[in-house]
């Protein structure tokens, strides 16, 4: 995983930008990849952990109508996190991860193992993806910190979904 934060660290430098993250499930996971590149701090800005909805709400601005209709695991609720992000940080780039790790708090719609990710930056648009993860809790949770940074990766390479 070091490996991919220092291949987002080497991107995100070349392009001048600085990274946010906003993070639910992984509880940090994806900020702590990041730290643990010597040097990060020339390119990562900071993290939000929001782990309930009402910090989603108070820390990013995420509504309390879109919590309500779609819930904190949905790509509504992410892409509000990637704009709140941004909105209440100097970086240009973020990443916004909220999912079910397990091993309870699956329903039939949204079992264990479903996360949403959200990317995007200050002038450009936001994309989300639904994924179902397997594994236990901890897999999960890793699993989802290396999709959040293969995800900047794309988007710095300006992958055609991101355009």
């Amino acid at each position: 995983m070091e490996i991919l934060a220092a291949q987002v660290g080497a991107a995100l430098k070349a392009h001048g930008l600085l990274l946010v993250t906003a993070e639910s499930c992984t509880g940090g996971g994806v900020a702590q990849a990041i730290t643990e590149v010597s040097g990060s701090s020339a390119w990562f800005e900071r993290g939000f952990v929001t782990y309930s909805n009402l910090s989603k709400q108070q820390m990013l601005g995420v509504s309390a109508a879109t919590l309500g209709q779609h819930g904190a695991v949905s790509e509504a609720a992410v892409r509000e996190m990637v704009g709140g992000a941004l909105a209440h940080s100097t970086a240009q780039v973020a990443v916004a991860v909220s999912g079910i790790a397990g091993p309870d708090g699956g329903t039939a719609d949204k079992p264990v193992g479903t996360v949403c990710f959200a990317w995007g930056m200050t002038r450009g648009a936001c994309i989300s993806r639904r994924h179902h993860l397997s594994g236990d809790r901890k897999q999960v949770r890793e699993q989802a910190v290396i999709i959040a940074l293969q995800g900047v990766l794309e988007l710095l390479a300006g992958r055609s979904e991101f355009a």
